[in-house]
């Protein structure tokens, strides 16, 4: 299977715990791998046979942007089911990484794997 990717997908949302987390938005980074088949799409040089990855960033952003979740596992979550679901693909990664979260590390984040490879 091949992989369509996304990767440091910038997004400001509300999310956090804290009150004062409930009050501001903030960044955070997605990666995202879809197993596709991108071998019609390669023969026909068409995109209608290929994952239009413009399309799955533009549901990405609007949907995480609209969020208000407290836990980083609820919207890592649902952003899996919104790509499993909407679009043609059988398996997806995703690492979201919430950077700035615990001061003395660069990284803070989750990684999950959905569906079947």
């Amino acid at each position: 299977m091949d992989i369509i990717f996304l990767g440091g997908l910038e997004i400001e949302t509300v999310i956090g715990i804290y009150d004062w987390e409930r009050k501001i938005k903030q960044k955070i980074f997605l990666d995202i791998e879809m197993a596709f088949d991108i071998k019609k799409a390669a023969e026909t040089d068409d995109i209608t046979f290929t994952l239009d990855y413009k399309t799955v960033s533009d549901r990405i952003v609007s949907f995480v942007e609209a969020s208000e979740f407290y836990l980083v596992e609820t919207l890592i979550e649902e952003i899996a089911n919104i790509l499993l679901k909407e679009f043609p693909i059988p398996w997806v990664k995703i690492i979201l990484n919430k950077k700035g979260a615990i001061s003395r590390a660069r990284d803070v984040g989750i990684i999950i794997e959905r569906g079947r490879k």
